[in-house]
């Protein structure tokens, strides 16, 4: 498990990109849980964030390709509308403790 950030460097209702031995990833934090995934859209491939640490849609309650517009659920990655529908987010296992986040890159 390698180190993430810190449980106050992911606030409630926010997300923030990560790069790790080369492997880009963010994470959001949604009802005191935080979900990590791989950085790329099912469709493209490409990078969903619209600006640095920007993953999520205006109201913060989906992820959003900012691309085509595609939109993921936070707590497991599906597609649930736009071009690649039916597809998912690639999750990354995380633990969170005292220190903070933990992934499995």
């Amino acid at each position: 498990m390698k180190f993430l950030c810190t449980g106050a460097d992911l606030l409630e209702a926010t997300s923030r990109g990560f790069e790790i031995d080369g492997n880009k990833l963010f994470a959001v934090r949604r009802a005191g849980q935080a979900y990590v995934y791989l950085n790329r859209c099912p469709h493209r491939g490409v990078g969903l964030e619209w600006q640095p640490d920007q993953f999520l849609d205006p109201s913060n309650s989906l992820i959003q390709c900012a691309t085509h517009g595609a939109l993921f659920l936070i707590e497991d990655g599906e597609c649930v509308a736009g071009p690649c529908a039916g597809q998912s987010l690639t999750a990354i296992d995380c633990r969170e403790d005292a220190q903070g986040l933990w992934v499995d890159v």
